[in-house]
């Protein structure tokens, strides 16, 4: 089959980092190419120098059979290259329309832009992802997987002959999955070439035609047929070993003493009578569909947003949580965003930094002063234990690919300890290895005292995961599930809550 674009022997180096070494990857018109690799493997940087963010050290980008580069993203749509980045790039303070049209929107002091054309124009890409959104809608409403779709649906629009997805399904559940899905095999049936860059491998055994992997910054294997990969072939790929699957106990924590209870509390963003108990060491999964209010409802937990009736209860005493301020030093509870870029981390600040804010003043009381030494001996360990690739500490953490800062927003609050901790996706952008690394993780924190609320919208991890599992949709709390880590049964038994 015909290449329309090809990188042949790709090179590009940082400070401290060799990104790629002579990389290749071959995409083809009417086929949808996955992209796969560890953290730092080097796939976003491939990415963007397609794209024209960054200049190749050496090697050659071809397209339609002649050599190109681009000086920028704006060169590279018009040549008919759309991506969508791992990390959002929408402009908060703007509507969805506005976001999805912005490379075309037209206006002059003589002709002012036609805002009703604008957002009749984004609607119709807005139908065919199924997202029942109002395009008039500022951005900064909506939640991290419905800026996601906005992201998709921007991209999209630009109707490119070439389309780089990175981690397009990060934040969505199944439901939001199967309907992008669907779209980009029409995509690829009226010939569009698609790049599709995942963790999640069963979502790549489903819809790639073709598979380029990474492993530490050069070709694992480049431009392989999916057709006799089986999911342990790719693993090998990536990580050079088979995938480690450990048996997860079921575990009963009935008698196990109440450290979370809401009592029909209603939030000032329309949760209403919403009744939980997190007990120790337990691990909780909230799982529902875009929209269904599981992130706000964490943020009200912490003081992000107010509580506006019924009660808050910590080891059974009623909490007064008014700032996220009082969530950490008050309550002991911790939160892992889902949106690290925006909330979860401070990307001109270093790894160090990052990493040490929530124990800043619990060191500084222990020791009187606060120390680059006494912070690196408590993140030092954490930072090794995750893998985090950074040339050093001292790196700042926008540098970082989006998987590593993704486990720097973890360290924070594993080095906080904390009694109760809020985990909202943990598992954005993280590969496979650190994927498991992480649910050890969370399962080792759990069964020494820590008490795990888990938001996520992959289905498989809330079943690895979770002990017992709330199902939420419209901001309300539908029904609870027993889990008994059987997938089929109990995805059915969570989708049957929501729909009822």
């Amino acid at each position: 089959m015909t290449s329309l674009l090809e990188a042949r022997k790709i090179s590009k180096s940082f400070p401290g980092v060799k990104a790629l070494l002579e990389v290749s990857i071959h995409l083809a018109a009417g086929s949808i190419h996955a992209l796969l690799g560890e953290n730092g493997a080097g796939k976003s940087t491939l990415i963007k120098i397609i794209t024209g963010i960054h200049r190749p050290d050496s090697g050659e980008l071809v397209l339609d059979g002649k050599p190109f580069h681009f000086n920028g993203p704006r060169e590279a749509i018009a040549a008919g290259i759309g991506v969508v980045h791992q990390e959002r790039n929408l402009i908060p303070r703007f509507s969805i329309g506005e976001n999805i049209l912005l490379d075309r929107l037209g206006g002059s002091l003589l002709k002012p832009i036609d805002y009703e054309s604008v957002h009749k124009e984004a609607k119709r890409w807005l139908d065919l992802l199924e997202l029942d959104l109002d395009p008039r809608t500022q951005v900064s409403q909506l939640s991290v997987a419905k800026m996601q779709l906005v992201e998709i649906a921007k991209a999209l629009s630009l109707q490119s002959r070439v389309l780089l997805l990175d981690e397009p399904t990060a934040s969505l559940t199944s439901h939001e999955t199967v309907a992008l899905f669907s779209l980009l095999k029409k995509l690829r049936d009226d010939g569009v070439s698609i790049l599709f860059v995942s963790h999640k491998l069963e979502e790549v055994q489903e819809i790639c035609d073709t598979v380029t992997v990474l492993r530490d910054g050069s070709n694992a294997c480049d431009s392989q047929s999916m057709a006799n990969l089986g999911r342990q072939d790719l693993v090998r790929l990536m990580i050079g070993r088979n995938e480690q699957i450990p048996t997860v106990e079921l575990r009963d924590h009935t008698l196990a003493k109440p450290v979370l209870d809401l009592i029909n509390v209603a939030t000032e963003l329309g949760h209403a009578d919403i009744n939980l108990t997190l007990r120790k060491g337990e691990i909780l999964g909230l799982y529902g569909l875009v929209g269904a209010g599981r992130t706000e409802l964490a943020k009200s937990i912490i003081g992000r947003y107010r509580v506006t009736g019924g009660n808050v209860l910590v080891n059974g005493q009623r909490a007064e949580i008014n700032s996220v301020a009082d969530a950490i030093d008050v309550y002991g509870i911790g939160y892992v965003s889902e949106d690290r870029k925006q909330e979860g981390l401070i990307l001109i600040h270093s790894v160090l930094d990052n990493a040490s804010i929530p124990i800043w003043k619990r060191l500084a009381a222990r020791f009187g002063v606060l120390t680059n030494r006494d912070v690196k001996a408590a993140i030092a360990p954490l930072v090794d234990q995750l893998e985090v690739r950074t040339p050093s500490l001292e790196q700042l953490v926008g540098l970082l690919s989006g998987g590593n800062q993704q486990k720097i927003s973890l360290i924070k609050w594993l080095a906080a300890n904390v009694n109760i901790l809020i985990v909202d996706e943990p598992s954005v952008g993280i590969d496979i290895k650190t994927k498991a690394y992480i649910h050890e993780l969370l399962r080792k924190l759990s069964s020494e005292g820590t008490s795990v609320l888990l938001i996520t919208s992959d289905l498989p991890e809330m079943v690895a995961l979770a002990d017992r599992i709330l199902a939420m949709d419209q901001y309300r709390v539908k029904g609870e599930v027993t889990n008994t880590r059987n997938y089929a049964e109990v995805s059915e038994k969570i989708m049957g809550l929501i729909h009822s």
